[in-house]
């Protein structure tokens, strides 16, 4: 596995160990639909929460967050649609973003939680 893809790895288990100390419930990991895919779905409460996780070494290149551009919100829209309509989704739904800043041999990550990011 790349380096990338292993860093990547790594920071979707940071998220999903940060969501579930938070009381989520982790519905699903990495789920795909062709080449889009859904990194986290979980729900908090009653909400259906499809998660993107961006991690990032440092902040060299800017904040992770920043990689959550109109082009990927526009693939999230259609996965998270796809989503909802293959497994009849009758709940309020909701985007979040969590970032992952760090190394799996460094300090503990950074982790910061974006709740209900506009996907319109």
């Amino acid at each position: 596995m790349a380096a990338h893809n292993e860093l990547g790895a790594w920071g979707e288990e940071q998220a999903a160990a940060f969501l579930q100390h938070k009381g989520y419930d982790i519905v699903e990991r990495d789920w795909k639909s062709g080449h889009r895919d859904l990194d986290i779905i979980a729900l908090d409460g009653d909400v259906v929460v499809f998660v993107e996780v961006k991690t990032r070494r440092n902040r060299l290149f800017g904040e992770p967050e920043e990689a959550v551009d109109y082009r990927k919100l526009q693939n999230l829209r259609q996965v998270i649609n796809y989503y909802v309509k293959a497994k009849h989704i009758r709940r309020t739904f909701r985007l979040d973003v969590i970032t992952v800043v760090g190394t799996p041999d460094g300090a503990p990550p950074e982790i910061t939680h974006i709740e209900d990011i506009q996907m319109y």
